[in-house]
């Protein structure tokens, strides 16, 4: 343990974070936002909006990182999805898009090739698989096996409550 700190504790400042975590389409519509730091409604829109625009507009050939306020941006684009996260900026950026990577081959593993309009019809569920994977806006769970099986246990709990209802 780091001195001071108790057990349990990360031993991390509190800025030391994923702050958000967004699923913007290439047309600039937002998908999937997850805060993990408190905003005003006003400011998570403002944000939304500025991020994405200088996430869409980058030219493809630039690195996956940007200097953003007092944070920093990873992102990476996936098919016609861009996965953008805010970051402290002492956080490494490899690890950062490593979680991002690992989202989505959990997410490509349980829909069978994710495409947008899964995310879409299906948004619960991709909120169900970030907050196996992430908690407070650090890793929770690194093995993608324990993340599919979590879900999938949950969905039979799911069915069996649906059973239930129509008898």
């Amino acid at each position: 343990f780091e001195e001071g700190s108790a057990p349990g504790e990360t031993g991390r400042k509190p800025g030391e974070m994923i702050q958000f975590f967004l699923l913007v389409s290439r047309q600039g519509k937002c998908r999937l936002s997850k805060w993990y730091a408190p905003y005003m409604e006003k400011e998570k829109k403002k944000m939304i909006r500025e991020v994405s625009q200088m996430c869409l507009t980058r030219p493809q050939k630039l690195c996956n990182f940007l200097e953003w306020r007092e944070y920093k941006l990873v992102y990476k684009r996936y098919a016609s999805l861009f996965f953008i996260t805010c970051v402290d900026k002492t956080d490494n950026e490899l690890i950062t898009l490593e979680i991002i990577h690992q989202f989505v081959e959990v997410l490509d593993r349980y829909f069978g090739n994710v495409c947008e309009l899964d995310l879409i019809f299906n948004f619960h569920k991709a909120y169900y698989i970030l907050d196996e994977l992430l908690i407070a806006g650090e890793q929770q769970e690194t093995s993608k096996k324990a993340v599919l099986k979590l879900i999938t246990e949950q969905d039979a709990v799911c069915e069996e409550g649906t059973d239930k209802d129509m008898q």
